[in-house]
């Protein structure tokens, strides 16, 4: 066999090898030997992230550790996750409708999770990242459709108290022990929750988005003069 044949023949099998990230792997083995039954789902993607979900009885606990055991101390974010597929549409899709078939039924499909899965409609997740090893996780948590709450993350990162009082408000969660869960955004006679796949984008219904209806022809567009074909 010839050394060009034996080069390919190692260049497939590398293609061929799933990749791997030893360091990653290393982190989700670190949670799960501590958390145990408690990390209900993972996933990740080599040389760029990490998902982690868990119990919501262990929201706090992991972040925690992530904090002091994996050197995430860095608190990036917190949002809600509605997977309920929007009985919408796209808006602009759904103002097609109205204008062209004069109808807005849609056949939902079925309700799909992102990485690390899901049982539930809603989600709360976080990002944690480590300054010095320059690495990040995301952290997320099923919350029962019967009871949209789950402990807070300020006693363990303060910054999390504006991003869990923006979720409260954007998707009716309820963090448990928040020391001030006031509206940021919203009027407090304000009803519903905007983020919410069901929620009614009213003004988008008023008045389609522009360019759907009266397109207007662009300068130079002979064929909108009315004089019949371009020359």
């Amino acid at each position: 066999m010839s050394s060009s044949e034996t080069a390919t023949d190692t260049d497939a099998a590398t293609a061929e090898a799933p990749l791997r990230d030893e360091g990653r792997e290393a982190t989700l083995a670190q949670v799960t030997e501590v958390f145990g039954d408690a990390i209900v789902g993972s996933h990740i993607r080599p040389g760029d992230d990490l998902w982690i979900r868990v119990v919501r009885d262990s929201w706090v606990d992991v972040h925690e550790f992530a904090s002091r055991r994996l050197g995430c101390t860095y608190f990036s974010f917190l949002s809600g996750l509605d997977w309920l597929p929007s009985p919408f549409g796209r808006d602009m899709d759904s103002q097609e409708d109205i204008i062209t078939q004069g109808t807005e039924a849609k056949e939902l499909p079925p309700m799909t999770t992102g990485y690390a899965g899901g049982d539930t409609r809603f989600q709360v997740f976080s990002r944690l990242n480590s300054t010095s090893e320059a690495f990040g996780i995301t952290f997320k948590t099923d919350l029962p459709d019967d009871d949209l709450s789950v402990r807070t993350l300020v006693p363990v990162f303060l910054g999390a108290a504006w991003h869990e009082r923006e979720a409260r408000e954007m998707f009716g969660f309820t963090f448990v022990g928040h020391p001030y869960p006031v509206n940021l955004y919203l009027p407090g006679a304000f009803e519903g929750h905007p983020l919410r796949k069901d929620f009614p984008l009213l003004s988008r219904r008023v008045k389609p988005w522009p360019g759907i209806v009266d397109v207007e022809p662009m300068p130079g567009d002979d064929s909108a003069d009315g004089d019949g074909d371009a020359e």
